[in-house]
């Protein structure tokens, strides 16, 4: 039983780690991804509390404590990537912060979410997954083995059209 505890103390431990490192991560500027530090934020805190619980506890069972820490980590890591790069959130975020919290529906389709886009398309660039070729946009190398990689992914889960984007062959 105490093995669990440890690992749910391991997920208290990375709750308040990880968005401590996000934002000195932030404030120095570092160019890395917010994901590095939460895997850098779960790794520490895992094996903090699993140390702390093999040194308290006489039987401590390792799985017992690795299963409800990953349960929680892994939970918290979904929550922050659906509100991390959600495109609809930055549409809502936007909207609810303009004086009378709407918008037209032209202006969200003409001017935020042409936006949107061109930030994520920096993002390709800058982690060289795509590059700009004179008026084109086109996939490197990488970003061709990457979209493989994510293709083969969506056969194996069976992910047809999410209605949002159509990744039709």
């Amino acid at each position: 039983m105490m093995s669990f505890v440890w690992g749910a103390i391991g997920i208290i431990v990375f709750i308040v780690v990880a968005p401590a490192m996000q934002w000195m991560a932030r404030r120095a500027a570092r160019p890395l991804s917010p994901t590095i530090f939460l895997a850098i934020a779960a790794v520490l805190s895992h094996v903090t509390s699993i140390i702390l619980g093999a040194m308290t506890v006489p039987q401590f069972q390792y799985w017992n404590a690795a299963s409800i820490f990953s349960f929680g980590v892994m939970s918290y890591v979904f929550a922050f990537g659906a509100v991390y790069k959600s495109v609809s959130l930055e549409i809502l975020l936007d909207i609810a912060e303009r004086p009378g919290r709407e918008s037209s529906l032209v202006e969200v389709v003409e001017h935020r979410i042409p936006d949107v886009f061109l930030g994520r398309t920096k993002i390709l660039v800058e982690s060289g997954l795509a590059e700009y070729i004179g008026p084109t946009f086109a996939p490197t190398a990488a970003g061709r083995k990457l979209a493989g990689r994510i293709t083969r992914l969506r056969r194996l889960f069976a992910i047809g059209d999410t209605g949002l984007y159509d990744f039709s062959d």
